[in-house]
This record gives structure tokens, C-alpha cells and sequence, in this order.
């Protein structure tokens, strides 16, 4: 097995998953590192945001990530020998309204890593910009779409439900 400091994020991810899988705690990748990975590290995240999708107990969360050589600092887990800090948001695993309809697997040497889809991604990151005008989430959206295959017509669906149709329209003009 690679040692810890020598993972790359998504990497940890993976092994962080598999290890609380093992427990029956199941995470899902999101946030600014799903962001990384779908961009090719074109945007640069140090957290890990692996949503509690299970609901576990943040004591069981706490004494698994213990065992793997992390400490909780505040609502983060850090390892001297990684760059990354780990966070569990709580489920629901959702972007605004509605729940994340995709969850992606990918087979790495250190576990099965478990990500929104591309689609999804883009939402979460439309999120900040439609609700807290956060231009970085609007950046973020966009270089997602435009690095990966994304449904636009189900982006714009879901734009449409959360009454956000103007902000879309100004996500959808930054496509090149």
C-alpha cells in the first residue's frame, strides 16, 4: 500500500473511503476537490470534503480517521504527512433543492473513489455563485463544464427549479 504522503488527493480520497467503507460509513466526494479532479487539478483544493452520506456519528468518524493517523483540528482532520485536510460535511448528499442524482466510482491502487458526476459538480459550484454571488464558484462551474462532459439541458432544468434562471444564463455565456 503507497504511503500516505505520497498520495495525491484523490488518492487519499479513495483510501479514506475504502477505510470508512469497511465500517459501513459511506462518503461521497464533493466540493472544491471534486472540482480538482474533474479539472485536472486545474483549480487547486486542500480540503477534501467527503459528505457523511450515512450519517454515521461524528464519534465514529472521528475514531476511524484516528486509526489512519489523522487528528481532528476544529471541524477538520489533519496528517503531518499530507498536505490535504479532510472535512465530513453532513448529508444529504444535494445541490440546493434537490438530491445528487449520480455518484461516479473510480478504481485506484489506494480504493474505490466515489464522486458526484460532472453534471452534479457543476451544480454544487452554481450553488455558491446563484445563492452568495461567489464568482470562484461561477469559475469553478465553468471550468467543470468545460473540462468534462456535462448535461447543460438538465444544468439548466435544475437552474430552472431553484429560480435561477438569469444566473444560468450567465454561467451558460462564460461557456466558450
Amino acid at each position: 500500500m503507497k504511503q500516505i504522503r505520497s498520495m495525491s488527493q484523490v488518492e487519499l480520497a479513495a483510501y479514506i473511503q475504502d477505510s470508512l467503507q469497511q465500517e459501513g460509513i459511506k462518503v461521497v466526494l464533493s466540493g472544491g476537490s471534486a472540482v480538482s479532479f474533474y479539472s485536472s487539478d486545474k483549480y487547486v483544493s486542500k480540503d477534501l470534503d467527503l459528505i457523511n452520506v450515512s450519517f454515521a456519528r461524528r464519534s465514529k468518524i472521528k475514531s476511524l480517521m484516528e486509526k489512519l493517523g489523522f487528528q481532528e483540528q476544529g471541524r477538520y482532520f489533519v496528517n503531518s504527512e499530507t498536505q490535504f485536510f479532510v472535512e465530513f460535511p453532513d448529508g444529504p448528499l444535494s445541490v440546493g433543492e434537490e438530491p445528487v442524482k449520480e455518484v461516479n466510482e473510480f478504481e485506484l491502487a489506494t480504493g474505490t473513489l466515489r464522486v458526484v458526476s460532472p453534471t452534479d459538480c457543476v451544480k454544487d459550484r452554481l450553488c455558491a455563485f446563484f445563492f452568495w454571488n461567489d464568482q470562484q464558484g461561477l469559475a469553478q462551474a465553468v471550468l467543470v463544464a468545460e473540462s468534462q462532459s456535462v448535461d447543460l439541458k438538465e444544468i439548466k432544468r435544475w437552474s430552472k427549479t431553484e429560480d435561477k434562471q438569469q444566473e444560468y444564463e450567465i454561467f451558460k455565456n462564460k461557456l466558450s
